[in-house]
């Protein structure tokens, strides 16, 4: 370690109702409006390519679905950085935040390599699961340049969790809108051939996301390289230098938050393939009111993140009472927030479904109506959907990632997956009855994750 790396002692504690309410919602303002700005972007792109035809949007869908499963693994290596660093800064450790963070960028480096065929033959994957071939071929040519993404993208997110360790989100914030931006304009101008450029259609949309990645990558580097709380880190310094038990420890909590993370996801990507073998239209219906879902999950994800950090920062330096004074405030804010998502979903189904749709095409309007009932049942578990994603996070906020990835698959799998091919095709409520699948996995993903750090928490 250098002479002049930072002298850090632990954190001291205020751990008063009101500090912790108000530490929970400034951190979460810039965390949410970060994850809705990410979103954003995937969402910008389902949007405009929805411009060109159901085809055209069913394709994306299925490419989307691809990408992220391969993309949210991988991030559950960065997200595993959150709780190494909210520990090692709890306990004043500088040493440890800066291995953590290099040895995280190693592992989603190394991961992005190894995960690259499964987006290059993407097209065999998808016709195995019987997706129509044409959907199947143009899927293929936006993931065959969307994979690029994944290098900047995931050690975009490493570098994330170094900033929301130290509880510095209003830059995670400023840089993933600067990426929005960008991609939007590179959208309209690659998609449609505006403003002089070539009309690439779902392929502009490749390129878009892969240039907003790298962008918003070098920004976040600058960022850190420049400024003095940051910098004295030195997280590039020396970056080849290998630290095994930092990647051990990366890879033990990683994996298990990955495969949590996976067990919902992949949940959400077999729905699109049982409602693919549907019908288009279905799947397009099921893809806006998927892409709507998403965007509300944003708020208790970044919530979950919240709680990962302030819990993290109370659990390294030894404190309990702020661990449980954490825990109670994140939860008291997301659920005013889900139920305010829950509401709108339920009264503006049609209006927000009708954002990623021409109307003025012939099969538009058919796949509103089916996309309606689907929105109001997306509404419906947003109580379920935040309070599973915040006890998932409260749990990395004390290293605990095993035995709730165990919880994940059962809770998604056995119980959700069942349930929703059980509505869907037997019970023959089809798409619907899909969604009410979700419904069930989700409801008992919050009890089983809530109640285990409850227990966590008592027993300590």
């Amino acid at each position: 370690m250098s002479s002049h790396s930072p002298a850090m002692g632990p954190v001291a504690a205020d751990n008063s109702w009101r500090r912790h309410i108000r530490s929970t919602i400034n951190l979460g303002i810039p965390f949410v409006g970060a994850q809705l700005a990410q979103m954003a972007i995937n969402t910008t792109d389902v949007i405009m390519v929805g411009w060109l035809g159901t085809t055209e949007l069913a394709a994306i869908v299925l490419a989307s679905q691809i990408f992220f499963i391969v993309f949210i693994f991988g991030s559950g290596f960065a997200a595993a950085v959150v709780p190494m660093v909210a520990h090692a800064v709890g306990r004043g450790d500088v040493t440890s935040v800066r291995r953590a963070v290099r040895m995280g960028i190693w592992v989603v480096l190394g991961y992005g390599a190894l995960t690259a065929p499964i987006l290059w033959f993407s097209e065999s994957l998808l016709l195995a699961f019987g997706q129509e071939p044409e959907v199947s071929a143009l899927a293929q040519g936006y993931l065959r340049v969307a994979q690029w993404g994944i290098f900047p993208a995931l050690t975009l997110m490493v570098l994330r969790s170094f900033l929301s360790g130290l509880e510095r989100g209003s830059i995670i914030l400023y840089v993933t809108i600067g990426m929005f931006l960008a991609n939007a304009f590179l959208n309209y101008a690659l998609i449609f051939g505006n403003f002089g450029a070539p009309a690439w259609g779902l392929v502009g949309a490749a390129v878009a996301s892969v240039c907003a990645s790298t962008f918003g990558c070098v920004l976040m580097v600058a960022y850190i390289n420049n400024r003095a709380e940051t910098h004295t880190y030195e997280l590039f310094v020396r970056f080849w230098r290998a630290d095994w038990g930092a990647i051990r420890e990366n890879l033990a909590l990683g994996l298990p938050i990955s495969f949590t993370i996976l067990a919902e996801t992949s949940l959400f990507a077999a729905a699109s393939l049982m409602i693919g073998t549907i019908g288009t239209r279905e799947l397009a219906a099921h893809g806006i009111a998927l892409q709507l879902a998403s965007l509300a999950f944003m708020i208790p994800l970044g919530m979950a993140q919240v709680a990962t950090v302030r819990i993290g920062l109370a659990y390294g330096r030894g404190d309990m009472l702020g661990v449980r004074r954490a825990a109670l405030a994140v939860l008291a804010v997301s659920l005013c927030v889900s139920v305010c998502g829950s509401t709108l979903f339920a009264v503006m189904p049609r209006e927000l479904g009708a954002l990623f749709l021409d109307t003025r095409k012939p099969d538009a309007q058919a796949v509103l109506d089916y996309a309606v009932w689907l929105i109001v049942i997306a509404g419906i578990f947003q109580m379920a959907d935040g309070l599973q994603a915040v006890g998932a996070g409260m749990l990395r906020g004390l290293k605990d990632t095993k035995v709730p990835m165990l919880l994940a698959l059962i809770a998604y799998w056995p119980i959700g997956f069942a349930c929703a091919w059980l509505f869907a095709f037997p019970l023959g409520y089809g798409g619907p009855g899909v969604w009410f699948g979700f419904v069930t996995g989700l409801g008992a993903a919050a009890f089983l994750l809530c109640g285990r750090f409850y227990l966590l928490v008592r027993r300590a």
